[in-house]
């Protein structure tokens, strides 16, 4: 079921949602399956599956130095057919730009339908750790605008090099992400409210934003999509802090505020298990808040571990 439909048929109830990250190689799926397992209890109508993009390793081959492209993380759709399967909720598998070509893309989305999934993350991805800026790959799409307009075309029927008349269309429907406090390359919120009207008028169904601390900053940038036309739902992305050094990793890493409440908890913890109660507690606020509201999902970045989550969750649901 689309997620769009899932938020039709809540009528107005909050829903509760995940996303966890594929294994590096090598390991089992059971870790995943057990932070999962406990989380399954609230009823998530989907949960998201994270695509890594690849990344650069270097062998050492008899004292010289072999630089050799690898993705540490392979397996997001098998992991979504897994879930499917196992579970019997939707999985939304993350589809990006950085690292593949158009053709790559058509591939994995053809993929997709043949497996029953109804709905993609369309995202641009980040810049490979030796690139200062995001450089897309040859025969790849700039933006992620550029992938929902080819996720729409194939809904049509319309493939890379051919129209196929066809019964069977894809009918994919289309996440992408929101940046209440803007992306970190946008020259300004205004500009990158912008880019996002751009992905909702090519055909993204819905918003999942980056995560923020401060609920206040979620509730003006809905305000401003909405004043922009921006009308589809829009869905926040939360994460709690689980050790001190969020601190300064988040605000490094995905460009956001930490408020200074909650700056100031985190550094009276003498250890991370006592930062990571008070990243539940912040969290349980931000989602009562939040589902006072009545946004339509709070999705949850779980990077794969749910104990924190499944304490929030008790808690607000």
């Amino acid at each position: 079921m689309k997620v769009t439909d899932h938020i039709k048929k809540a009528k107005g109830e909050p829903l509760f949602s995940f996303e966890i990250i594929p294994p590096i190689k090598g390991k089992n799926i059971q870790e995943l399956y057990d932070n999962i397992d406990p989380l399954m209890e609230f009823k998530p109508p989907f949960i998201d599956v994270t695509t890594s993009r690849e990344e650069y390793v270097y062998i050492d081959r008899d004292g010289l130095l072999d630089k050799k492209l690898t993705r540490m993380r392979p397996g997001s759709l098998g992991i979504c057919a897994a879930i499917k399967h196992k579970y019997d909720v939707d999985a939304i598998p993350h589809v990006l730009c950085g690292g593949f070509t158009k053709e790559e893309t058509e591939y994995l989305l053809v993929d997709c339908h043949y497996l029953g999934i109804d709905n993609i993350m369309a995202l641009r991805g980040d810049a490979m750790r030796e690139e200062k800026y995001f450089e897309p790959t040859k025969g790849g799409h700039h933006y992620a605008s550029d992938l929902v307009k080819q996720i729409q075309e194939l809904n049509k029927g319309n493939y890379l090099h051919e129209v196929i008349e066809t019964d069977n269309c894809a009918n994919f429907c289309v996440g992408v992400a929101g940046y209440p406090e803007k992306h970190m390359e946008a020259p300004s919120l205004n500009s990158d409210l912008k880019r996002l009207k751009e992905k909702i008028d090519l055909g993204a169904d819905y918003v999942v934003t980056q995560m923020f601390f401060d609920n206040k900053k979620f509730f003006e940038f809905v305000e401003a999509a909405r004043d922009m036309g921006i009308d589809v739902p829009i869905i926040p992305g939360i994460k709690p802090i689980a050790v001190k050094r969020h601190l300064q990793l988040l605000p490094q890493v995905f460009r956001v505020d930490i408020p200074e409440d909650l700056v100031d908890a985190v550094e009276k913890c003498k250890s991370n298990k006592e930062v990571r109660q008070v990243g539940i507690e912040w969290c349980i606020q931000q989602s009562k808040e939040l589902k006072d509201a009545g946004v339509p999902v709070l999705h949850y970045y779980s990077m794969g571990k749910s104990d924190n989550i499944k304490a929030i969750a008790e808690a607000v649901f």
